[in-house]
Formats: C-alpha cells, sequence, structure tokens
C-alpha cells in the first residue's frame, strides 16, 4: 500500500500514504474506499501495538467503522490514529483521513482492538 509511519506520541500516530493508480477505482479518477481503510485501519493497528499490556501477545481488529466525505485522485494521504480507550481487553481508535495538500478530510474511521492473551 506505500504506508510510511510519520510520527508518533503517547496514544497516537500518523502514517501517509501517496495516491498511486492501484489506489484508484477502476476506470475512475477517485480513490477505491479501501483504500482509505486500509490507511486508517493501518495507522490504528500500528498505535495499538505500540500501547499493548505488558502480558499481551497481541492484538486483532474485531470492529470497524468509516464514514467517507470525499475524495482524490493524487497526492498525499494522511492519517492519525488517536486512542479512544485503551483497555485490558479491547482498545478503541479513532481515526481521520486528510488530504495533505488541500487539508481536506476525507475519511472518519473508528476500530476496536481486541487484545490477545
Amino acid at each position: 500500500m506505500g504506508i510510511t509511519l510519520i510520527d508518533e506520541g503517547e496514544g497516537w500516530m500518523e502514517a501517509a500514504m501517496p495516491i498511486q493508480p492501484h489506489h484508484l477505482r477502476s476506470g475512475a479518477k477517485a480513490l477505491h474506499a479501501a483504500s482509505m481503510v486500509a490507511l486508517a485501519d493501518s495507522v490504528c493497528g500500528f498505535a495499538a501495538g505500540q500501547v499493548l499490556p505488558a502480558e499481551a501477545k497481541g492484538y486483532t481488529t474485531i470492529e470497524l467503522k468509516s464514514n467517507f466525505l470525499g475524495s482524490a485522485s493524487e497526492g498525499i494521504l494522511i492519517g492519525r490514529s488517536d486512542a479512544e480507550h485503551l483497555g485490558r481487553t479491547t482498545q478503541v481508535w479513532s481515526s481521520t483521513v486528510t488530504h495533505k495538500e488541500t487539508g481536506r478530510k476525507l475519511a472518519l474511521f473508528r476500530c476496536t482492538q481486541m487484545i490477545l492473551y
């Protein structure tokens, strides 16, 4: 997918994904929705892995929801995830996908991670 981590802090992480032809819908000059989901879910997952309880063996996404607000056909997407809940058995993360060049919000995303022991 071409996702690279940009920055992280306690309970948050940012990643970038340059829009490439394989991110676009067939025959259209607009992002395939799954490309934005991949960025948002990946940055939530990367962030979740950084704040697991010490005895945890891993995590997995058990629920996700996306709201699409716009699209783009070129440029760079920025995904920023923020922890909403960091529990012993679940974590809840929110992510916003924005278009770097215009600053427009393109998608809102929420996911729940189950902590594996």
